[in-house]
């Protein structure tokens, strides 16, 4: 019987399980799907403990050539000491495995699970490691070029396509989109104001959220999940971090003095390994509204493959909604 083409499959994971197995040598595994999103992320338990992650990559969001950017920056990026979940290497050598799906070839890669769980309401001393150890990543990130060179994030990847992007997307809320452009208009005036051409540059992980690191019980941090990781401003990572705090102050879980302190808490520790000059720090909420441009084309573009079926008009308004809160409390133009 033919097959029907399909457009986004799910692999088993029982047959994932026997083929971790059988490529790694590892055995007494128990793989589970823990969750889709920009790829299909399985755990691996060994009596109950985490134990590692397992990754497939969807074709439509990263082709071969992506993974292996991935792969070569968080390999050069552990070899230099930096705290990440790493790929693991299979019996013949390899971090990427291959699977005949029923859309075609995807792939996957095995990580160790970083230990620890997510922490939302940090302490002084999470704040401290946080801030070290992203700068630390950074150092080496700035001083590196990868053979598979991973994407480029400038103002028209981030801002300027995802807004050529989304402009379907306004059709019943035309005054939204507006709206976005006119204030990108702004905000990239602004920015040529604070002399961009001295940020330091480097591969970014792009999405430093608390969901993405993991501090142990002796506060000891890992990062994880680089699928956005990229090549752009290293003032981009300290965005997507500072966006937890307008998260947390929205939904009234701190207030604003609390926030601004735990910020530069974190800012203090970073520049005890890394420079991070007044005019990068001056950008950091003008670059959080990039963020909100950049993740709401992504939930777009891929919404087919994403299953997003929230983004429809009454989401954009809301999200609107909440991105002109945020520009009236951060970002005077």
């Amino acid at each position: 019987m033919h097959t029907f083409p399909a457009q986004y499959s799910t692999l088993s994971s029982v047959a994932l399980n026997d083929h971790i197995a059988a490529a790694y040598g590892l055995s007494g595994l128990f793989c589970k799907l823990l969750m889709h999103g920009v790829s299909d992320t399985y755990i691996l338990t060994r009596d109950d403990d985490p134990a590692y992650i397992f990754k497939v990559y969807r074709h439509s969001h990263r082709d071969t050539h992506g993974i292996q950017g991935e792969l070569e920056l968080l390999n050069t990026l552990y070899a230099q000491g930096v705290k990440l979940a790493y790929p693991i290497t299979d019996l013949q050598g390899q971090q990427l495995q291959h699977f005949n799906a029923a859309e075609g070839p995807r792939y996957g890669v095995l990580f160790i699970y970083a230990k620890g769980r997510t922490v939302y309401d940090f302490t002084d001393a999470q704040l401290t490691a946080l801030g070290r150890e992203m700068a630390r990543f950074h150092q080496v990130s700035a001083a590196i070029t990868l053979q598979h060179e991973r994407e480029t994030y400038d103002l028209q990847r981030m801002l300027l396509q995802p807004l050529q992007t989304l402009a379907p997307a306004f059709k019943d809320y035309p005054e939204g989109h507006t709206y976005l452009t006119a204030t990108a208009s702004q905000i990239i005036q602004k920015l040529d104001t604070l002399g961009t051409a001295d940020f330091t540059t480097g591969y970014c992980h792009y999405d430093f959220l608390p969901k993405n690191f993991h501090f142990d019980e002796q506060d000891n941090i890992t990062f994880f999940d680089f699928d956005f990781a990229g090549k752009g401003w290293l003032a981009h990572d300290v965005t997507s971090f500072y966006m937890h705090f307008f998260f947390h102050t929205a939904t009234q879980k701190m207030t604003q003095p609390e926030a601004d302190r735990a910020f530069a808490l974190f800012l203090d520790a970073y520049r005890q390994v890394q420079p991070f000059s007044a005019a990068e720090a001056a950008a950091v909420p003008y670059l959080g509204f990039i963020f909100w441009v950049f993740y709401l084309g992504f939930q777009y573009e891929h919404k087919d493959d994403w299953s997003n079926y929230f983004f429809n008009t009454r989401y954009l308004q809301d999200r609107v909604g909440i991105i002109k809160k945020y520009i009236s409390l951060y970002c005077p133009l």
